[in-house]
């Protein structure tokens, strides 16, 4: 069962070391995407990609997990609250902000769950 758990967990973080780079890679893309109230776009779009390479990495070798997972919960919340339903009242967007709000919505679940299970861990090792 261990096992299957390191899988998930390392299945998990793996995509948001991705969408961490594409967002260093792609900053003219993800402008598009940002309200205009989120000041700083350029310079929200890297903060926003290197926190989510930081994420994966922290999950990937089990290092401050447990914050790591709450603080990516976070930041998913904001996308949700920022991007995705903002968006759900655009017509020509708001399928797809649907499928994006819902997304997020399981990732910061699984995010949430990841970080519960590793506090357990916490406790019953005595840290």
């Amino acid at each position: 069962m261990k096992k299957l758990t390191t899988i998930g967990r390392i299945l998990f973080a793996l995509p948001f070391g991705i969408f961490g780079l594409n967002h260093l890679l792609m900053i003219d893309f993800y402008i598009g995407m940002l309200s205009t109230f989120i000041p700083g776009s350029s310079f929200t779009i890297i903060l926003t990609g290197l926190a989510l390479i930081a994420a994966s990495i922290s999950i990937i070798i089990k290092k401050y997990i447990k914050l790591s997972c709450i603080l990516l919960a976070i930041l998913l919340f904001i996308f949700i609250m920022t991007i995705h339903v903002p968006n759900l009242f655009n017509d020509k967007e708001s399928i797809m902000a649907l499928v994006a709000l819902l997304k997020d919505t399981a990732l910061m679940g699984g995010a949430l769950m990841i970080a519960g299970i590793y506090q357990k861990e916490e406790n019953e090792a005595g840290i």
